[in-house]
Parts: C-alpha cells; sequence; structure tokens
C-alpha cells in the first residue's frame, strides 16, 4: 500500500515537473514573440502619416495710385454741406474691394488739412481717407515721390488721419521709435494668412528728408536726391531679414519706381525685383507710372549657390484714381487700370505659402467732363460694356463704349489677356 502511493506520488512528480518545463519552453516561444509584436505595432505608429490642417486659401486686392488732383477734390466738394465725399467716384468699383479678404493701394497724397492743392505737391481733405475706409481697403502704402510735398508735419499729419480712418499703414513714420518697432514692416493677417508689407520710394522729386527727420520716410535708393540709381542693398537686407524673423507667412513688397508713363518695366526695375525676390521677398507691388505695367506671375532668381527662388511681381497697375486720361496729358492707358486679385495658399503640410491665382477686373477711370454731376467714375469695363450691350445706354454711349474697348484692350495687351478675370473665369468653368 505505502508503495503504491510512493509510486503514484513519484508519477506525479515527474508529471509536474514536465509540466513545468513544458510551460517554461512554452514562454520561451511566446515572449519574445510579444516583444516583437509591441515594436512592431509601434514602428506602424510611427509610419501613420501626420494629419496637416486643410490649406487656407484667402484674396488680396491690389489697386493703383489713388490722387486727388484740384478737379477731383473740386468734384468732391458738397457745397450745401461743406463736406467733401468720393464715394460717388468709387461706388461702382466697391464691390471689389469690400470682397477681398484684405485690400491694399498706392496713397499718393498727403492729408495736411486745408488749404488743398493737386500737382505738383498733393493735398486731399480727410474724406478719401474715409472714404477708402468705407469701401473696403484695409491698407495703404504712404512712401512715395509725393509723401513729402507738405514737409516733415504732412507725413505726421498723413499717418494721424489715416489711423484716425482705421486705415493702416506702411512706408513713413512719425517717429524713430515708430519705426524702430518693427523696422519698416508691418505684419497684417489676410484671411487667416499672415504676411509681412514692407513699403519703399525711389524718392522724394527732389525734396530733402533732413538728417534729424531721415527715419520718416523709407526710400530703397541710396541717391534718392540725384539718380536715384543706387540700390541701399544693407537697408533692404536688413528689413527683408527682419521680416522674415517675425514668422510671417509671406512678405509682400510695396515699391514706387520706374518711369513714368512707360509701359514695360526697365533694366532697373528689373535688377531691383530680382534683389527683393533673392533675399525673401514673395510678393512685388510696384507703382508710379500712372500707366499699366507687366504682370510676372512667377520670377525665377538664381541665387549665389546656385539654388533658386520665385516671387510674383506686378511692375504697376497705373491710377487707380486721378484727373490724368489721354485728353488731359496726352498719353494712352493713363485712365486705365484694374484691381488685381491675388489667391494666397497656405500649405500646412509643406509650410509653404504661394501665390496660387491671378486675375483681374479691368477698370476705366471715366472723366464726365468739367461741370458734370459726378464728374469722375471708376468703371467696371466688363459690367458697364455688358450694360450697354443689352441696350442699357443710361450711362454707357457709343462713344464712352469705345473708350471702354480701348480700356480693355490696353489692359489684355500690357496685364495679358489671360489674366483677364472674364477669361480666368471661362477657362476654370
Amino acid at each position: 500500500m505505502n508503495r503504491k502511493i510512493l509510486s503514484f506520488a513519484a508519477i506525479l512528480v515527474v508529471i509536474c515537473a514536465l509540466l513545468v518545463a513544458l510551460g517554461v519552453r512554452q514562454d520561451s516561444k511566446s515572449g519574445p514573440s510579444r516583444e516583437t509584436s509591441g515594436s512592431s505595432q509601434a514602428q506602424q505608429e510611427e509610419q501613420e502619416p501626420t494629419e496637416y490642417p486643410d490649406p487656407i486659401t484667402a484674396t488680396l486686392a491690389v489697386c493703383g495710385d489713388v490722387m486727388s488732383h484740384s478737379p477731383q477734390t473740386k468734384d468732391a466738394y458738397d457745397a450745401a454741406t461743406d463736406t467733401y465725399s468720393y464715394m460717388n467716384c468709387f461706388q461702382q468699383v466697391a464691390p471689389w474691394i469690400e470682397q477681398a479678404d484684405y485690400a491694399v493701394a498706392n496713397f499718393e497724397t498727403t492729408l495736411n488739412g486745408p488749404p488743398y492743392s493737386g500737382y505738383p505737391q498733393f493735398c486731399a481733405p480727410d474724406a478719401l481717407a474715409y472714404n477708402m475706409k468705407e469701401i473696403g481697403f484695409d491698407l495703404v502704402t504712404t512712401a512715395n515721390n509725393h509723401s513729402m510735398d507738405k514737409g516733415f508735419n504732412g507725413v505726421v499729419r498723413t499717418l494721424d488721419t489715416l489711423d484716425a480712418a482705421g486705415l493702416e499703414h506702411v512706408g513713413s513714420y512719425r517717429t524713430q521709435a515708430e519705426y524702430d518697432e518693427n523696422k519698416g514692416v508691418e505684419v497684417v493677417d489676410v484671411g487667416g494668412i499672415q504676411v509681412a508689407f514692407l513699403s519703399y520710394t525711389y524718392g522724394t522729386n527732389g525734396i530733402p528728408i533732413s538728417d534729424d527727420n531721415s527715419f520718416c520716410l523709407n526710400r530703397f535708393n541710396t541717391d534718392y536726391m540725384a539718380e536715384c540709381s543706387t540700390l541701399d542693398e544693407a537697408k533692404l537686407k536688413a528689413e527683408l531679414t527682419h521680416a522674415e524673423s517675425l514668422g510671417a507667412d509671406a512678405i509682400a513688397v510695396m515699391i514706387h519706381w520706374g518711369i513714368e508713363y512707360q509701359f514695360t518695366q526697365n533694366n532697373y526695375q528689373n535688377t531691383v525685383a530680382d534683389f527683393l525676390i533673392a533675399n525673401g521677398a514673395d510678393i512685388i507691388l510696384g507703382s508710379h507710372s500712372h500707366v499699366p505695367q507687366p504682370i510676372q506671375e512667377e520670377r525665377t532668381v538664381t541665387l549665389a549657390d546656385g539654388s533658386t527662388r520665385t516671387g510674383f511681381v506686378s511692375f504697376s497697375l497705373g491710377n487707380f484714381v486721378s484727373n490724368q486720361s489721354p485728353a488731359t496729358v496726352n498719353v494712352n492707358y493713363t485712365d486705365t487700370t484694374a484691381v488685381l486679385n491675388l489667391e494666397l495658399t497656405k500649405n500646412f503640410e509643406t509650410g509653404e505659402t504661394t501665390v496660387t491665382g491671378v486675375n483681374y477686373v479691368p477698370l476705366l477711370v471715366f472723366n464726365r467732363g468739367v461741370g458734370a454731376a459726378d464728374q469722375y467714375l471708376i468703371l467696371d469695363v466688363h459690367k458697364a460694356m455688358a450694360a450697354y450691350e443689352s441696350g442699357d445706354t443710361s450711362l454707357v454711349t457709343a462713344n464712352l463704349y469705345s473708350k471702354l474697348q480701348y480700356a480693355l484692350e490696353g489692359c489684355h495687351n500690357i496685364l495679358g489677356a489671360q489674366y483677364d478675370i472674364e477669361n480666368v473665369q471661362t477657362q476654370t468653368a
């Protein structure tokens, strides 16, 4: 009996030992398998693509020179109320400004208070700034050859008035501290895209800026009182570098350059454009010629290391509003302009913000003649032509229709027919 018990116990011991051995072997097989499985899962998680927000798209509307020659100022005056208003002039183009996420223009006058004056030293009523804000403009460049027309005091009062009207500005400054705050850079929100604006003029029409007030106006030439042909490379590099340091998505330079009444850019404009792009500018918006000059959707510059940078350039959009026309200055297309619409896209995956769409709305500054009510009207060329073609002659006569055709031809020949908004819409339909 005891032998049976002992034999049975021995058998149990052997069985237990076998089971333990099998368990250890099984663990030795399954252990590494579990570790491998965990490692594989971690690798899969690492390889899963990062999710990025959808790209942001916004529209920047750009307009040319905003001027107020004496006949315009007179037309804006209402004797019954002793007030000024440019709203009638702007009414037909206002929708194109209002619909943009952000709108900019060249403010080519001062706001130094009465008495008002036109060429050669401009001073417009404050209403011009308030009306521009009312129709949707957000920022103006105040760096141009007429910025010093009323001296340093004129610079200061102009900026004070723009502030009161709610218009942002770039290019001129009241104090050294105001310039130093961001080294001449104004970062703004364009439909969720941060754009750094800088602004420069070639010169001041021979009006000197005192050493005490040298900060008050951004110039891109060191010889602004002479030949205006020596690029201030150190200033431009420093300010573009500062703009990059602010972390904006894109850098836009508004620049007053070139030769008046020329329909193409000159060699110096090409040189300046290449320098700006090479040093960080993504968008260049030119002015001064008083007639349109070409658009270059992609201007590519080769850098010293052999790499390239590409930027968008609009050399000039001519006069957004002025008293100039072939009848007053004997130069074609001084009354022809456009609202330039730039589609900006911020791609979070690549970290790049680029110009992904370009179109313009052809405009004609219609001068009805001295003594006419609402003497100046900025006309949407396509809309006005369509009205006439449908039989509506309440505004557009046969003579005006011919002027509209000529303005459309000028825009197509100079700015490029492919960018005309009607052609762009047809191509994308």
